[in-house]
């Protein structure tokens, strides 16, 4: 193994979620102010993922207060504590950039029906006894 492949072996996370643009997820930041650390959460819909191993990152946007905030955010930065998936999105583009023209409803993501389901077995009950009818 070369050494810039045992390098980003030794510092990638390995506990990260599968997500895909259109997903919204939490991402949790490490914030150092002065002698004090906090944890900042920002949570929003993935527009972008770019790149592979080491250098990977991902943009996410949110509307705060009327405004819209787009982060990118480093997979494997040591500053990331946490990233947690909240909702799978239904999309067909790969780059959701026409994100940032709309507002309000019309920027609204259709949520995946399909992974839900196959997770809640309360649902998958609920499907089994209407086929049945």
């Amino acid at each position: 193994m070369d050494l810039i492949a045992a390098s980003e072996a030794k510092h990638a996370k390995t506990k990260l979620p599968e997500f895909s643009p259109g997903d919204t997820v939490k991402v949790y930041n490490r914030i150092k102010e002065g002698d004090k650390e906090r944890i900042q959460v920002f949570e929003g819909v993935v527009v972008q993922k770019k790149g592979t191993g080491i250098g990977a990152a991902v943009t996410v946007r949110k509307i705060s207060q009327g405004i819209g905030v787009e982060k990118v955010i480093p997979l494997h930065s040591p500053v990331l504590t946490r990233l947690e998936l909240v909702k799978k999105g239904k999309v067909k583009r790969a780059k959701l950039y026409y994100l940032r023209g709309l507002k309000g409803r019309s920027a609204r993501i259709e949520e995946k029906r399909e992974e839900l389901e196959r997770e809640n077995p309360e649902v998958q009950k609920t499907q089994e006894a209407v086929k049945s009818q």
